[in-house]
């Protein structure tokens, strides 16, 4: 049996603290989401204050932002070990999970 069971492991106010610090940085993020109900992964934004906040935030299995040099990588993992958030580091982005599958092992940032 290969299903997925997924269970929330962010709430709004971690969402929101992501949303106020990306906001007030100077480097403009780019970021995308996946709607856990319907797999659909946006196009990249950079728009935070009101583009990230648009839709519900309980339908985000998970947020990419992009980091795809050393520099922004550091600066953006400096960011969000301060808000202490479930993630993992992919090759060109940093990616924060909103859900996690039972199945398997969340590490946090």
């Amino acid at each position: 049996m290969n299903s997925y069971h997924p269970y929330p492991v962010m709430n709004n106010t971690k969402w929101e603290e992501i949303r106020e610090v990306m906001c007030n940085n100077p480097t403009h993020f780019q970021w995308r989401t996946k709607d856990i109900e319907t797999g659909y992964i946006s196009m990249w934004d950079a728009e935070w204050y009101y583009h990230f906040s648009l839709g519900d935030y309980k339908y985000i299995e998970w947020l990419e932002i992009k980091a795809d040099t050393k520099e922004l990588r550091k600066n953006l993992l400096d960011i969000l070990e301060k808000i202490h958030v479930p993630g993992k580091v992919l090759e060109d982005a940093i990616r924060v999970y909103g859900y996690a599958d039972t199945r398997s092992y969340v590490d946090y940032i």
